[in-house]
């Protein structure tokens, strides 16, 4: 077996033609564990986050019991299939400081960039997704990548600054297009041929580059600044270029999904449910072939527009009108929204636990953060929103743990999550959100 390696590929005849197949990732191109590349190289570590809106009824969501085994109140008996999978994160604060606590907005920015915002237009900061793309999203030809179930582009909880948001996919068709259209390079197909748009464009790029270094000479301080700062992102181009024009290894988990179909307009909450279930395939293929390691997926939106058959008030508006059952110690309509909002949660970590990768599964080399808006979305709590994490990035992580978090800034989370992916931080956030402090209790 020593002379088999990932570019091995195997030929014959069929109907007179010559044929050759790539190979998928076989046992013999890892170690003995299944756990690593056979040359010694790990298999590479993936960040995402998942996102629903307007929080929780508290009395049915958060667990009695903490650490393993935790018992499931109604509002999150849907995760049961997939509990030993992930985490739950109670009792950790946001703190607005000074700031005001801005209606569906304030809590997810602080979770996300670690800084309360001052107006409902202010985006501070970047979010962790970016932070962590940074760190390891050079080497895949999508950086970062955003998708929503909601069917409108404008839900997203990704952006690089206040003026640069993250675009998500809001069309099966469209997301589809992107990943598998005429750009995809399969890393499973029996031949490969560089795109030559594609060669063209790294050309012409690859001369500009060129011409940059006698330009810098006659600049002053300030232009050759902003210059460097121009070509800074053509070489990123480049390199994206250059990942094209080479063949992919062969990718087990790797298989292309046939076209979906075109889902209409509309957020009836079964129509939520498709369309997240169809952007879920994509994005985790996309994942699987090595297309991009950083993504985020938005099952609601923060104003959470979500109908419900035979109810005539959309989500939003239900937290805010509907009374509270005593007996039942929730908004019963409002519940019913949250209850959907898990089953899709949990439908998003079994997709991930059931694509093969390794000894193990992708769920494995994956850590996914999961959180919401609110905690009490009637009143527009920020205190105590709830969060998740899945998977065990790379066998750091442990699962199936009810953790609370005592008050304590919920912004550990976010950066336990920058630690895990390398991110370099002494500490992270702002004012009474920074902190310097994992969530030691789910590492290993």
């Amino acid at each position: 077996m020593t002379d088999f390696s990932r570019r091995r590929v195997l030929r014959g005849m069929l109907n007179g033609a010559a044929v050759s197949v790539a190979l998928p990732m076989l046992n013999c191109f890892l170690n003995d564990n299944g756990s690593a590349l056979a040359d010694g190289r790990p298999i590479p570590q993936r960040f995402g986050t998942w996102s629903w809106g307007l929080g929780m009824s508290e009395a049915i969501f958060v667990p009695k019991k903490t650490g393993a085994n935790f018992d499931l109140p109604p509002e999150i008996a849907p995760i049961k299939p997939v509990q030993q999978h992930v985490n739950l994160l109670t009792n950790y604060h946001v703190f607005k400081d000074a700031a005001p606590n801005l209606c569906h907005h304030t809590g997810w920015v602080i979770l996300r960039s670690g800084i309360a915002p001052l107006t409902a237009q202010n985006r501070p900061g970047e979010t962790i997704d970016v932070t962590i793309a940074k760190k390891i999203g050079n080497e895949t030809r999508f950086k970062n990548l955003s998708a929503n179930a909601t069917g409108d582009v404008r839900d997203s909880f990704s952006y690089e600054n206040g003026n640069s948001v993250n675009t998500p996919e809001w069309s099966p068709i469209r997301f589809y297009q992107r990943l598998f259209g005429e750009d995809f390079q399969n890393p499973n197909a029996s031949e490969f041929k560089p795109d030559p748009r594609i060669m063209a464009r790294k050309s012409v790029l690859s001369g500009v580059m060129e011409e940059s270094k006698s330009l810098t000479k006659s600049l002053g301080a300030e232009d050759r600044a902003r210059l460097d700062q121009y070509f800074t992102g053509l070489r990123d181009l480049e390199r994206r270029f250059d990942l094209q024009l080479r063949k992919p290894d062969p990718l087990e988990a790797c298989l292309v999904p046939g076209k979906p179909e075109d889902l209409p307009a509309g957020l009836d909450a079964d129509l939520v449910s498709k369309r997240h279930r169809i952007m879920t395939e994509l994005m985790l293929m996309a994942v699987a072939c090595d297309q991009t390691r950083v993504f985020n997926m938005f099952y609601a939106a923060a104003f959470s527009g979500t109908t419900k058959p035979g109810y005539d008030k959309p989500h939003h508006t239900a937290t805010h009108e509907e009374a509270v059952d005593e007996h039942v110690h929730c908004q019963p309509n409002v519940s019913w929204y949250t209850r959907r909002a898990m089953e899709e949660w949990a439908y998003f970590v079994q997709a991930l636990a059931n694509v093969k990768e390794g000894g193990g599964s992708l769920l494995d080399n994956v850590f996914v953060f999961a959180l919401t808006d609110q905690s009490f979305a009637k009143t527009h709590a920020i205190e105590g929103i709830p969060m998740f994490t899945a998977g065990r990035a790379g066998g750091r992580v442990k699962t199936g743990l009810h953790i609370d978090g005592r008050g304590t800034p919920g912004t550990r989370a976010g950066y336990t999550a920058m630690k895990l992916m390398g991110v370099d931080a002494a500490s992270w956030g702002n004012q009474s959100n920074n902190t310097s402090k994992e969530i030691g209790e789910i590492l290993v």
